[in-house]
């Protein structure tokens, strides 16, 4: 599956992927006022066996069959200490 990943300018960490290159259509435009403005960042071949650093790819395909797309989310912060959670 061909992926197309999107950042968000205004919210670090925030990535959308699509399925197809500049198409929009399936996210809500709730999200995508959230997103704010994005950009294109990179794209790749998305199989069962590639590894993701933070999501399962299989988990990450069948996300963006249902929904057409897939959001990832920055990393948790610990709110006491401020530095990122895995």
């Amino acid at each position: 599956m061909n992926c197309y990943v999107y950042r968000s300018k205004y919210k670090p960490g925030l990535y959308l992927y699509l399925i197809e290159k500049d198409d929009f259509t399936h996210v809500p435009e709730s999200l995508l006022e959230l997103l704010g403005e994005t950009e294109f960042s990179f794209e790749f071949d998305l199989s069962e066996n590639r590894k993701l650093v933070r999501a399962e790819a299989l988990e990450v395909i069948r996300i963006m069959k249902e929904n057409g797309f897939f959001l990832q989310m920055p990393p948790a912060k610990d709110e006491l200490t401020g530095h990122q959670v895995n």
